[in-house]
């Protein structure tokens, strides 16, 4: 069994859904060309922007390349979505969280024929939350239909990651530099990706000011 199983395995013992990462050391049974394809270790973060995502992945990233891993990164995307003129923030539609949701979907997939671990910042759930955070604070109609099909997708997303977090928005943290300052649109972001991760059914660690170091640590010790 691989570090990471044997961390999750003893830490979680009566966590059916991280139980499954005992069985990651294994790949997947897929093949092509003759070759195994092997499975990488997804973690993914979730949450409000400027709460603390990007910089805890970069913690992670560089001493697992240091241990000789290969590590796969999925950023956020949406200033990327927004300079290619979609919509974003209380402005969010169902095209530009398509956009957002796809795009992230085929980097990771890419990513993923190289990598040891992927690092996902701001899974499919994140960029869904978002449109609804958009639709509460606007009062237009939501694309029932689209939304339905992305929810479908995100859920669907969540279960092919060995880690969730999901970041807590502390206000008494300043914003990062370019960074939206609508608070209440922020804090109902927040409040969506929350609720829609209740929905998930599947274990969800909280990353707070107070226990980022000791996620930290966990997660090195148990990848490495």
């Amino acid at each position: 069994m691989c570090a990471f199983a044997e961390g999750v395995a003893g830490k979680y013992p009566a966590d059916a859904a991280l139980q499954r990462a005992s069985v990651l050391s294994l790949p997947a049974s897929s093949q092509s060309g003759g070759s195994l394809l092997k499975r990488p270790i997804r973690i993914a973060i979730a949450g409000a922007h400027s709460t603390g995502k990007s910089s805890f992945l970069d913690e992670v990233e560089h001493p697992l390349k240091g241990a000789g891993l290969k590590v796969g990164r999925v950023a956020d995307l949406a200033r990327q979505a927004r300079a290619r003129g979609f919509p974003i923030l209380r402005d969010h539609t169902i095209d530009s969280t398509l956009w957002i949701i796809t795009e992230g979907l085929r980097q990771e997939a890419e990513a993923a024929l190289a990598a040891d671990v992927l690092l996902i910042d701001r899974p499919p759930i994140d960029a869904l939350g978002y449109y609804d955070a958009a639709i509460s604070s606007t009062g237009r109609l939501a694309d029932e239909d689209g939304r339905s099909a992305l929810l479908t997708l995100a859920r669907w997303h969540l279960r092919q990651c060995d880690i969730v977090y999901l970041t807590e928005l502390n206000p008494d943290i300043p914003l990062g530099p370019g960074r939206d300052t609508d608070s209440t649109f922020r804090q109902e972001a927040a409040r969506a990706i929350s609720e829609l991760m209740d929905t998930a059914s599947i274990p969800i660690r909280p990353l707070t000011s107070s226990n980022r170091e000791a996620e930290l640590e966990w997660v090195i010790a148990a990848l490495r």
